[in-house]
């Protein structure tokens, strides 16, 4: 879009929040680069300049506005639509990649070498991906200067600095102020909880709330999951440690509370949770696209800006996912249980709530004993096989898995079908355009709306809702009573 310099002139005049993190503006007269809702009085057309992303800005000598802070805009919600290796890239770079593996483990990963890396997110950014990392450190060691009382030192290196010097320099070149000057001028009022780290998270608005967290917490497992005083909190395991994330839905954003072992774990707890809730969605293109269908219009128009409840594991998804075949959700919920109790790494909930585990790796249920799983035995072999391909890293889910191969392979094992695929896609790999027209909900939901509910005439018909058939199946799942669709009370 930053090519389009007439459409990102109008973005800007009329403050279009709906293009922050879209596009930067970075201003010729003053070296300031702002999101298109900054609210000061727009430059003029000839002393702006576009670009994709923050570290592209960053690079080209420019400093973040300090009104409208363009670095906490929620991220492009591109990299989430998309499959191929730029936007697998930028997935692994929120998500910490480079600051644990450098760029030759992002290249390992995503199967090229780190010459053909650089090549395209040079193309398509603006900034390779040491940039666009040092970007995101900027980002993260903010967070911490501002809501957080730790030391400067403590914090260079949680934000993933190789030394002080390198965070001193960063944090005035991005900012143009020290590290004291921006705890003293940008120190955050928000709820302060000892040992744990609060922030907000932004979104793009409209955002429906119910869906989201609804499901969420009715599909949560016991001790690893759980809604208390209208937040859901689960444990997250991390590279360095294990966390847990309190969100809590707010009408302008969701606010966090993350509690982390080591705070090198920052960064990809805050990527995760992000993911987890969609945050990064655009539900104007989505509802624009499923409002054209006339039977799908009054439910967008009923709540707008439905996200897809995703995870913040995709090994540990694709498992919940086999427990969840041909039972009901109370059912899901008891064998996950089971298996967390038995497998599950035991951690203290700080908070004193009902979060006692980790849910287990795949490597810790490779060891079970089939017999012991008060299953069918074909869903037994179903997940024995399952667990083992994940264990020896025959299977690998996670966010740089492309779709189409992940589907091909969870095919090809033992029990998998369509609506086990799909919901893997849909939920755990992030694909907007995953749909499971076999699904119960889905086909009771297409009847009452007079839509065809046969799973090949269902399917022929969603063609028109792509690339966001996965946010449909929200709006259809929706017209249910089933608590999935209610946000607790």
């Amino acid at each position: 879009m930053h090519t389009d310099t007439e459409r990102c002139v109008q973005a800007v005049q009329s403050k279009d929040a709906r293009f922050d993190g879209w596009v930067f503006t970075a201003v010729l007269t003053t070296r300031i680069y702002c999101r298109p809702s900054c609210p000061v009085v727009p430059p003029k057309p000839q002393n702006m300049t576009f670009y994709p992303s923050a570290a592209a800005c960053q690079q080209a000598g420019f400093r973040a506005c300090k009104r409208c802070r363009p670095d906490t805009s929620p991220g492009s919600p591109e990299w989430n639509a998309r499959a191929d290796v730029v936007a697998r890239a930028m997935r692994l770079v929120r998500d910490g990649v480079v600051d644990r593996e450098g760029v030759p483990g992002l290249a390992r990963r995503l199967g090229y070498s780190t010459r053909q890396i650089e090549r395209q997110l040079l193309a398509e950014l603006g900034a390779g991906p040491l940039a666009l990392a040092r970007a995101q450190r900027a980002q993260t060691a903010r967070l911490l200067v501002e809501t957080t009382g730790l030391s400067m030192a403590d914090i260079a290196f949680a934000a993933g600095f190789s030394s002080i010097r390198t965070f001193n320099d960063t944090v005035r070149e991005v900012f143009a102020l020290s590290p004291s000057e921006l705890r003293a001028r940008g120190r955050q009022n928000l709820p302060q909880t000892p040992g744990a780290i609060a922030l907000r998270l932004p979104f793009r608005a409209p955002l429906e709330p119910s869906n989201l967290f609804g499901h969420l917490a009715a599909t949560g497992v016991p001790g690893v999951e759980e809604w208390r005083d209208g937040s859901y909190r689960r444990t997250l395991r991390l590279p360095y440690g294990h966390g847990i994330a309190t969100l809590t839905p707010q009408p302008d954003h969701i606010a966090c509370l993350l509690s982390l072992t080591d705070l090198r774990d920052l960064t990809q707890a805050i990527s995760r949770c992000r993911w987890l809730l969609d945050l990064d969605a655009d539900p104007v293109a989505v509802d624009e696209r499923l409002c054209a269908d006339p039977l799908l219009a009054p439910l967008v128009d009923k709540a707008p800006g439905r996200r897809v409840p995703r995870t913040t594991d995709a090994a540990e998804f694709a498992v919940r996912a086999v427990l969840g075949q041909q039972v009901s959700t109370a059912a899901a919920r008891t064998h996950a249980a089971r298996l967390v109790t038995a497998h599950g790494e035991s951690v203290e909930d700080p908070a004193g709530g009902g979060l006692t585990h980790l849910f287990p790796t795949p490597q810790a249920l490779a060891a079970l004993d089939p017999e012991s799983l008060a299953l069918p035995r074909s869903r037994r072999t179903t997940l024995t096989t399952l667990v083992g391909a994940l264990a020896d890293g025959s299977l690998e889910l996670d966010l740089d898995s492309d779709w189409d191969e992940a589907r091909a392979r969870l095919l090809e094992l033992p029990g998998f079908g369509p609506w086990t695929t799909e919901l893997i896609a849909m939920r755990a790999l992030g694909d907007p355009d995953a749909f499971l027209p076999s699904d119960l909900g889905i086909r009771r939901a297409a009847q009452e709306l007079g839509l065809p509910h046969t799973p090949a005439a269902l399917t022929a018909r969603a063609a028109q809702w792509r690339p966001w058939r996965a946010y449909a199946v929200q709006y259809l799942w929706a017209t249910d009573t089933h608590p999935i669709n209610l946000l607790p009370s």
